[in-house]
């Protein structure tokens, strides 16, 4: 059981590792729209096509857009801590379980 112990201990640092980065992907975004940055430029196109997706779901579905303000990213980093909190510590936990 060690085996599956170990790649559940993996997955769960993947799946942490990645949630990271797109929270930090989201963040840039929310950061690059208080400026108007060139909509050509690559890396405004990367964190655009990245997140938009996420972001444009969320507003069909939730109304986040109060004052001017949007606060779909902020739902999203929550989002993000909630599922690396839940999520990443319960894979986590069921790896040292099955581990030992």
């Amino acid at each position: 059981m060690f085996v599956v112990g170990n790649f559940l201990s993996a997955l769960a640092r993947i799946l942490d590792i990645a949630l990271t980065v797109y929270m930090w992907l989201v963040i840039a975004r929310a950061l690059l729209s208080w400026v108007n940055p060139d909509p050509y430029n690559p890396i405004v196109r990367f964190l655009y096509n990245t997140t938009e997706p996420v972001l444009q779901a969320l507003r069909r579905r939730l109304p986040l857009f109060f004052g001017g303000v949007d606060f779909s990213p902020l739902l999203v980093v929550l989002v993000i801590v909630f599922l690396q909190r839940f999520a990443v510590a319960s894979l986590q936990d069921l790896a040292v379980r099955l581990a030992h």
